[in-house]
């Protein structure tokens, strides 16, 4: 880990106030869950070639449909404690 990523973890574990373990697994959760979705996000643009809401024009002499990315609904994850 860089060191300016532990300097910005330590500024965030400060800043919480966390009064118990379930208070620092639950932020763990919520930061993965964001990290999780960036990293997603990053993956859908290099595959598609464009960044969200980016429209593509359809005039590179293909008859091909292209995809536009419009906006995106936030998913519910199911925590399975096994």
């Amino acid at each position: 880990m860089e060191k300016t990523s532990k300097e910005i973890l330590k500024e965030f574990i400060n800043s919480q106030k966390f009064t118990s373990t379930t208070d620092i697994m639950n932020s763990m959760k919520e930061l993965f869950s964001d990290v999780l979705q960036q990293v997603m996000e990053a993956e859908l643009e290099e595959k598609l070639g464009y960044e969200k809401s980016q429209r593509v024009s359809n005039f590179d002499g293909s008859d091909t449909p292209r995809n536009y990315r419009n906006g995106y609904f936030e998913k519910d994850r199911k925590n399975s404690d096994r």
